[in-house]
This record gives structure tokens, sequence and C-alpha cells, in this order.
């Protein structure tokens, strides 16, 4: 499964693959990776203005994925 989002000219990408694990990259840039299996997971990065990122996915049924622009909701699946 793959969430995107364009906040303000960036390009968030985040890949979750229930056994690969979940990819974040930024502008095209990996920026960090959970390998393997997990029922939930975290994810950090940053923009090229130092904002940090945090990305929050997980779930059993069905996948939920939160991005977070330093502390400031912008995406909810």
């Amino acid at each position: 499964m793959i969430f995107e989002v364009n906040h303000h000219g960036n390009h968030i990408v985040i890949e979750n693959y229930w056994i690969n694990g979940e990819k974040l990259y930024v502008n095209g840039e990996l920026q960090d990776e959970n390998l393997g299996l997990a029922l939930r997971g975290g994810l950090k990065g940053k923009l090229e203005d130092s904002r940090r990122i945090k990305v929050t996915i997980g779930g059993f049924f069905t996948v939920n994925c939160k991005i977070f622009l330093e502390n400031r909701l912008i995406f909810s699946s």
C-alpha cells in the first residue's frame, strides 16, 4: 500500500508492504525504513528546511497512516 502527500511543494511517500516493512521517501530520497513484519511502525524524516516528519502506520485488518509535521497532523487515512 502506498500513501502520498504533497505538502507545500514537498512530496512525501510512505510505502507499506506487509512482509517487507515500511519506507519513507521525502522528495524522492529514502529517509527511513522498517524491515520485516510489524503490526505497528513509526518512521522519521526531515524536509529540506529541517522541519521534522513523523509517521505512524499500522493496523490489523486495515492499514492506517498518520503523518505529522512538527507535531501537527497533516495526513490521516
